[in-house]
């Protein structure tokens, strides 16, 4: 109905554009999701809560569903030596079956925290002061944490799936989707301090070519066009 009918349709990716193009024969305009920077701040709240300190953790932020691909994650994760703690933040979503099997999942291993749904400055502790954020999806629209993570300068490791590469471009590190052991390989080599890049160079890139202005400016031009 949304091909045939819709005035017009904006989509995310070139993935889903291509998909309309060939399915549907419909042009869409692509117009990505948008971030603003993000306030860097000293972990506070994170380090009473959980004793998290500065890049002494790897991240998870998003929603539990099976889709994340948070199960090859923690399957890689218990298989490598480090002392820097695996941080799973977010609350499920019409999955409660699957987060409970996360939670079993993650209790054989005491690096594991859980800290459920964040918001506010608690998960601005979280992006700031983050090692690495890992987003190991086996399917994406456009992932706002990705870029929330980026405007953040965190370095990140990412399946490779075409939405997730076309917003980092060359400043993420990716790994084969669905696969654990690609994923605990690439994970040692992010531990290891290699295909690392600077923060500023992460959040410049991003903040750059994701510009919330810049979003708003061509929604708006859409609808005026009609």
């Amino acid at each position: 109905m949304a091909a045939k009918f819709a005035d017009e349709i904006i989509v995310l990716s070139k993935g889903v554009q291509q998909y309309f193009q060939d399915t549907y024969n419909r042009e869409t305009k692509l117009i990505p999701n948008g971030v603003n920077g993000g306030q860097n701040r000293e972990p506070e709240i994170i380090k009473e809560k959980y004793g998290l300190d500065k890049e002494d953790y790897i991240l998870f932020l998003a929603r539990i569903v099976p889709e994340k691909g948070l199960d090859y994650l923690i399957d890689a994760y218990k298989q490598v030596k480090t002392d820097k703690k695996l941080v799973i933040a977010g609350g499920a979503s019409h999955t409660k079956d699957y987060y409970e099997t996360i939670k079993e999942k993650a209790q054989s291993d005491d690096r594991i925290i859980l800290t459920g749904f964040v918001q506010g400055q608690e998960m601005e502790e979280l992006y700031s002061n983050c090692y690495l954020y890992v987003l190991p999806s086996d399917i994406e629209g456009m992932p706002i944490s990705l870029l929330e993570a980026m405007s953040y300068g965190r370095n990140c490791l990412v399946s490779r799936i075409e939405e997730n590469v076309q917003v980092t471009e060359k400043f993420a590190t990716t790994f084969e989707k669905s696969n654990s052991e690609d994923l605990r390989k690439k994970l040692e080599q992010c531990l290891a301090e290699k295909n690392r890049y600077e923060a500023e160079e992460i959040a410049e890139f991003v903040l750059g070519k994701y510009d919330w202005n810049d979003v708003v400016n061509q929604t708006e031009t859409l609808y005026k066009k009609g």
